[in-house]
């Protein structure tokens, strides 16, 4: 049997952890995967938080003061359509850890009301945006990047059933 990837998903929020969102994330995560070709075990960890340690996050990494929805800390500095290599592996658990990402609830909230649909189409879309960038894609500019980037998140939330 194939070794599965391993997404453990923590909270510094009260109930954010929940069955429910944990599933989401991890089917979310291991789906995008997939429709990017990662065919082997990776780890990719979560945490859910709120803008204020989002934020706290932002200015000791990034140095930027604010609050944002999602941080994502890639392992590998790839492109998009590149991929770590199986011998990225972790010896010890046989992973590819390909990277973090941290979740502001406050902000899925905020922004599902914001685009009018719900809270888990919106942890979904930022979990989705999450791995692409884990995966190298980026949205800096407003050209080719940007909406090739944005094609991939809106080809895997239909595959989801989460589309718009």
């Amino acid at each position: 049997m194939a070794k599965k990837h391993y997404i453990p998903v923590t909270a510094d929020v009260p109930g954010a952890a929940n069955e429910r969102n944990c599933a989401l994330i991890r089917k979310v995560i291991r789906t995008a995967l997939a429709a990017e070709g990662v065919e082997f075990p990776c780890e990719v960890d979560v945490l859910l938080t709120n803008d204020q340690s989002i934020h706290q996050i932002n200015l000791d990494m990034r140095q930027v003061d604010r609050p944002t929805d999602v941080l994502s800390f890639p392992e590998f500095d790839l492109h998009p359509g590149q991929l770590p290599a199986a011998e990225d592996a972790d010896p010890g658990t046989g992973l590819v850890p390909l990277g973090d990402m941290v979740i502001s609830m406050e902000h899925v909230a905020a922004q599902a009301k914001e685009y009018g649909h719900s809270n888990r189409r919106e942890l979904a879309y930022l979990v989705v945006h999450s791995v692409l960038h884990l995966l190298g894609y980026d949205h800096l500019d407003e050209g080719e990047m940007k909406a090739r980037m944005r094609a991939r998140e809106e080809a895997i939330l239909a595959e989801l059933g989460l589309e718009r």
